[in-house]
C-alpha cells in the first residue's frame, strides 16, 4: 500500500467519528499549549533576568581592584600590569581607571563629583546614551562629560531650600552651557580660614573652571542608569591636571610611602579587564585573584542564576509535560476504541493480503495526525497567551518602571513542541498499532 493511500485511509477515518477526535485533540491542544507557555514562561523570566544584569554592566567584564594593603610592597595597579595582563589568554582589552573626587560650585550652589577618567576607547564600549555634546577624549584640554544624576548631588549652600533628596527639585544649573568652577583640593577649601602651626591663616584653594564636553541623556521617570551618578573624563587630561594642582603633594586617593611622601607615579585606582567569551570570565577571574588583586565580576553571580533559572524552567515544564501525559492516554484509549469498532476491517484487510507493517503504518499515523493537529492548535493558543501576558507585563513594567516581557517564545520551541505533540501521538498510538496488526483474521471477521 502506498504512503499516500495510508495517509488519506487515516485522515478520514479520523473524521468518521468527529465528536472522538475533537475531544482527543482538544486534550492535546491543552497540554501542548500546557508546555509552551511553562516553558516560554522561564525563558521569558531568564531572558529579562538577563537583560537586566547586562544593564548593570558587561557580562564579559572583570573589575580588578588593588588589594588592601598601605605597605610599600603592595601590589599597584600600573602601565606594568596592564601590560601582564594582556599577554594573558581571553583578554581581549584592559581600560585603567582613575577615580578622584572634587567640589563643584556654580554660584550658591555646590555639589560632590565623582571623577572617573578613562582611556577614549573604554567610552566608546560604554553605550552611554548622549543626549547633549560629545563623550570625552576629543578635547586638548580637561573636560567633563556629566551622568544624568550629577545634579542630584547639587545643594543651594547660602540658602535654606535643602537638596534634591529633601525637596525632590533639581536645581536650576545648565551642565552643558553654565560655568562649572571645580575645586579638586578640597581638603585645603574646608581648612580654609584656619591656622596653621605656625599661626599663619590658610588660604582657600584654586578653582578651576572645567568645560563641559557632553550630558547623559535622561532615561526617564522611574529609569536607571549605570553612569549617572559620575562624572567622567580622559585619563591622561586627568592626570596630568592632578600631577599639576597637588605638585609634589600627596593626590587624594593615591598611596603614600612610608614617610607619607607621594609616590612619582600615579596609580590607577581599577582596570577594566574585557573577556572574549563570559565561559572564560571565572577562569581568568580566579587566575587574578591568585595574583593577589580584589576582582569582582557579574559571571558567577549570573552562572548561579542561570542555573536557578535552569530548574525553575524544568519544574514549569514538567507540569506542562503532565498535561500531555493525560492527553496520551486519551489518544490510547481512541485508538483502542477504533480497533475495536473496525475489527471485522482489519480482517478484510489481513485476508486481502495487505502487509503487517501497512495495518501499523495506519494505526500509528492516524494516531500522529492527533498530535500534530493538537500540536499546530496548541502553538496558535499559545502564541495568543503569550501575546496577553505580555500585555499585562508591559502595563507593570509601565507602572514599576521596569522593561521587558515575562513571555518568550523561540523558533526552536515551536518546532519542539511540535515533533513533541507527534511523537506523544505516535508514541501512545503504538500499543493499539500492534494489537490491530496481531488480530487473527479469521477471528476478526468472524467477530462482527
Amino acid at each position: 500500500m502506498k504512503f499516500l493511500d495510508l495517509l488519506r485511509m487515516s485522515s478520514s477515518n479520523l473524521w468518521k467519528r468527529k465528536v472522538r477526535t475533537v475531544l482527543t485533540v482538544l486534550g492535546v491542544v491543552i497540554g501542548v499549549a500546557s508546555i509552551v507557555v511553562m516553558v516560554s514562561l522561564g525563558l521569558g523570566l531568564s531572558r529579562s533576568l538577563m537583560a537586566q544584569y547586562e544593564s548593570y554592566g558587561s557580562l564579559t567584564q572583570i573589575t580588578v581592584n588593588a588589594p588592601w594593603d598601605d605597605s610599600e610592597e603592595a601590589k599597584r595597579l600600573d602601565q606594568k600590569l596592564i601590560d601582564e595582563i594582556l599577554t594573558m589568554d581571553h583578554v581581549e582589552s584592559v581600560y585603567p581607571v582613575l577615580e578622584t573626587d572634587a567640589l563643584a560650585k556654580y554660584g550658591s550652589y555646590e555639589g560632590w563629583l565623582q571623577i572617573q577618567g578613562m582611556p577614549a576607547e573604554a567610552f566608546q564600549e560604554m553605550n552611554i546614551t548622549v543626549g547633549q555634546g560629545q563623550l570625552p577624549g576629543g578635547d586638548k584640554t580637561l573636560t567633563f562629560f556629566y551622568g544624568c544624576q550629577v545634579l542630584r548631588y547639587f545643594y543651594n549652600a547660602k540658602g535654606s531650600g535643602g537638596s534634591y533628596w529633601q525637596t525632590e527639585e533639581l536645581p536650576d544649573i545648565d551642565l552643558m552651557n553654565d560655568p562649572i568652577f571645580v575645586i579638586f583640593d578640597t581638603n585645603a577649601y574646608y581648612e580654609a580660614g584656619s591656622t596653621d602651626e605656625n599661626g599663619q591663616t590658610k588660604k582657600p584653594p584654586k578653582k578651576y573652571l572645567i568645560d563641559t564636553c557632553g550630558v547623559e541623556a535622561d532615561p526617564g521617570e522611574n529609569q536607571w542608569s549605570q553612569y549617572g551618578w559620575y562624572t567622567y573624563c580622559d585619563i591622561d587630561q586627568l592626570t596630568a591636571e592632578l600631577k599639576k594642582i597637588f605638585k609634589n603633594k600627596v593626590i587624594p586617593g593615591q598611596p603614600t610611602t612610608k614617610t607619607g611622601k607621594p609616590y612619582k607615579e600615579i596609580f590607577y585606582s581599577q582596570l577594566l579587564v574585557n573577556v572574549d567569551s563570559m565561559d572564560n570570565v571565572v577562569e581568568l577571574q580566579k587566575s587574578l585573584s591568585d595574583m593577589g588583586y580584589n576582582v569582582y565580576s557579574q559571571a558567577e553571580w549570573v552562572e548561579s542564576e542561570q542555573k536557578t533559572m535552569g530548574y525553575i524552567q524544568a519544574v514549569l515544564g514538567g507540569i506542562g509535560a503532565v498535561s500531555l501525559f493525560v492527553a496520551a492516554i486519551g489518544i490510547t484509549n481512541t485508538m483502542m476504541m477504533s480497533i475495536y469498532e473496525r475489527t471485522k476491517e482489519i480482517g478484510v484487510m489481513k485476508v486481502l493480503g495487505c502487509d503487517l507493517r501497512n495495518i501499523r503504518s495506519l494505526f500509528l499515523m492516524e494516531a500522529g495526525f492527533i498530535g500534530f493537529i493538537g500540536g499546530v492548535i496548541g502553538l496558535i493558543l499559545s502564541f495568543i497567551l503569550s501575546v496577553v501576558v505580555n500585555k499585562v507585563a508591559a502595563q507593570a513594567n509601565e507602572y514599576m518602571g521596569t522593561t521587558g516581557g515575562i513571555s518568550y517564545i523561540p523558533v526552536w520551541l515551536v518546532f519542539l513542541s511540535l515533533i513533541f505533540a507527534i511523537l506523544v501521538g505516535m508514541v501512545a498510538g503504538f500499543f493499539p498499532a500492534r494489537r490491530a496488526m496481531r488480530l487473527s483474521p479469521l477471528a476478526a471477521i468472524r467477530n462482527e
